[in-house]
C-alpha cells in the first residue's frame, strides 16, 4: 500500500494532508524518515507519525438499532441520516447493507466492505431477514397461508418466495423472508388485504439485533457475526 494511502487509512487525514506531513518528514518507517508519498509499505512494517505508531484500521462492520424518522442515506435530506447516530472517522466511506424505510426501526448493518455488503443484499444469496410486523387489521388464516406459499406483488413477474410466519397475536406476526424487493414486507401485506402500521427488523442472516442496544445506539459486529454472512 502506498504510504499516503496508508496514512489516510490509519488517521483522519485526507490524501493531501497525508502528503504534506510526509514531505515535512513527520512519517517514519521504523527509525527512518520517509519523504515519498509513493513509498510502498510492507505488511509487517512499523509506521509512525510524530513518533506515534499508526496502523490501518481495517474494514468496519457496524450494527445499529435504527429509530423512526431517520433515513438510510449518507446525507441528510428531508429527514436526518442515520449516520448522524454513529461517531466514527470517515463516515463518508461507509454505506448501508440493506436499507430500511424512514418509518421502519431495527437492525441496520453499516460497513465499508463492498463484497460483504453484496453478500447481505444479493438476491442470489437468499440472506434471510426477520421482521416483527404490526398490522392494522386482524390477519386471517387465508392470508397466512398465502404468505407461506408466496404472494404475488403488483408489477412483479414472479411471486415472492415462501415466507416463514409466526403468529404473535391477531395483529402482530414475525415474518422471515429471503428476498429484498422494494418495500417488500409492506407490499406483501397489501397483497393479502392488510396494512403494516409498525415494522421492526430483528435479524439479517445470522446477525440478530443486540437486545442491549436502545433505539439509536450502535456497536461493532463481532468476528463471529461478520463471518456468519457467508
Amino acid at each position: 500500500m502506498r504510504l499516503d494511502k496508508y496514512i489516510c487509512e490509519s488517521t483522519p487525514m485526507t490524501r493531501s494532508q497525508a502528503k504534506k506531513v510526509i514531505s515535512q518528514g513527520r512519517i517514519k518507517s521504523g527509525d527512518k524518515v520517509v519523504r515519498s508519498s509513493a513509498y510502498k509499505t510492507k505488511e509487517d512494517e512499523v509506521i509512525s507519525f510524530d513518533d506515534n505508531i499508526i496502523s490501518v484500521r481495517g474494514l468496519r462492520y457496524i450494527m445499529l438499532n435504527k429509530p423512526q424518522d431517520f433515513i438510510c442515506s449518507n446525507v441528510d435530506e428531508q429527514l436526518p441520516s442515520l449516520f448522524n447516530l454513529i461517531d466514527v472517522e470517515k463516515k463518508d466511506q461507509l454505506f448501508i447493507a440493506g436499507r430500511l424505510d424512514a418509518d421502519t426501526t431495527g437492525l441496520a448493518l453499516i460497513t465499508d466492505d463492498g463484497k460483504w455488503s453484496h453478500k447481505v443484499t444479493s438476491p442470489r444469496n437468499k440472506c434471510k431477514k426477520r421482521y416483527r410486523v404490526g398490522l392494522d387489521a386482524v390477519i386471517s388464516d387465508e392470508a397466512i397461508a398465502q404468505l407461506k406459499e408466496g404472494v404475488q406483488l403488483n408489477n412483479e413477474p414472479q411471486p415472492c418466495l415462501p415466507a416463514e410466519v409466526e403468529v404473535i397475536s391477531e395483529t402482530e406476526i414475525v415474518l422471515t423472508i429471503s428476498e429484498g424487493k422494494y418495500h417488500q414486507v409492506k407490499r406483501m401485506f397489501a397483497a393479502v388485504g392488510n396494512l403494516v402500521v409498525e415494522l421492526h427488523r430483528e435479524q439479517i442472516g445470522g446477525i440478530e439485533l443486540d437486545a442491549s442496544l436502545e433505539l439509536g445506539e450502535w456497536r461493532y459486529l463481532t468476528t463471529a457475526e461478520v463471518k456468519s454472512i457467508a
